[in-house]
């Protein structure tokens, strides 16, 4: 398993962006998290396949209907364990 942190920027608060990650890592079956910052960005923390991971990533640029994403940055993290994903 692969864990990914990824951090979004634009505009994604305000706009249910964590309750739609929650949603698409649930249907993707990846275990973590998504929270706000309070620079304005989402960060995700996701635990996967790498399949997976990627199909995510490929989410995060588009987002949620309200959503306009304009930067998605990530690094790969080392193994965390999650047993579902959570919005913090």
């Amino acid at each position: 398993m692969e864990c990914k942190h990824f951090w979004v920027s634009g505009r994604v608060q305000g706009v249910y962006f964590r309750a739609h990650t929650q949603q698409q890592a649930e249907r993707l079956k990846l275990t973590g998290w998504v929270r706000n910052l309070r620079d304005g960005r989402v960060e995700v923390l996701a635990c996967g396949d790498d399949a997976a991971l990627a199909a995510l990533q490929k989410w995060l640029w588009q987002g949620p209907e309200l959503a306009r994403v304009s930067a998605v940055s990530s690094e790969p993290v080392v193994t965390e364990h999650h047993s579902d994903f959570r919005i913090r």
